[in-house]
C-alpha cells in the first residue's frame, strides 16, 4: 500500500478493445505475441485459454498506460517489453520497468524511486487500465 502522502507524479489511462488484440493474435500470432508480450505474460494468458484474448488486452492496455504516464509513447527504443504487467500473490497487477523505459522513467522523475500503482479491468469486450507513478 502507498502511504497516504505519497505524491502522484504521472497517470496514464488506455482503453483497448479485445476484438483487436484477437484480430493481431489469429493474423500475426507468434511475431505479435514475442514483440509484445514477456514470456511471463504469455504464459497466463496461455494458462487460461479461455480468457487469452481478454487477458492480453488488458496488458497491452496497461503497457500503454504506463508510456502514457511517462510521456514518452513507444519512441526512444522502447520496446514493448520494456514493460511488464505482473501479479502479486493476491492477484493485483503491477509493473515491472526495463531497458529503455526504465531510463525514460530515471530520466522524467530526475533519478527519484518511483513506486508504480496499477489497476486493469476487462470484460469479453473491452480492456482498460490505469498506471499511477508515485514517489516511493
Amino acid at each position: 500500500m502507498t502511504p497516504a502522502h505519497a505524491a502522484i507524479l504521472a497517470h496514464g489511462v488506455d482503453l483497448v478493445e479485445v476484438a483487436r488484440i484477437e484480430r493481431l493474435l489469429k493474423e500475426h500470432d507468434a511475431r505479435f505475441i514475442e514483440r509484445v508480450f514477456t514470456q511471463g505474460e504469455r504464459d497466463y494468458a496461455e494458462a487460461n485459454p479461455a480468457r487469452r484474448g481478454e487477458i492480453l488486452a488488458a496488458r497491452f492496455a496497461a503497457k500503454e498506460a504506463v508510456l502514457k504516464a511517462l510521456g514518452t509513447g513507444w519512441s526512444g527504443g522502447i520496446a514493448w517489453t520494456d514493460v511488464e504487467v505482473l501479479r502479486d500473490d493476491a492477484g493485483r497487477p503491477g509493473v515491472k520497468i526495463t531497458g529503455e523505459a526504465a531510463r525514460a522513467a530515471k530520466a522524467k522523475f530526475n533519478g527519484q524511486a518511483v513506486t508504480w500503482l496499477v489497476s486493469i479491468s476487462h470484460t469479453a469486450g473491452l480492456a482498460m487500465a490505469s498506471a499511477v507513478a508515485t514517489r516511493a
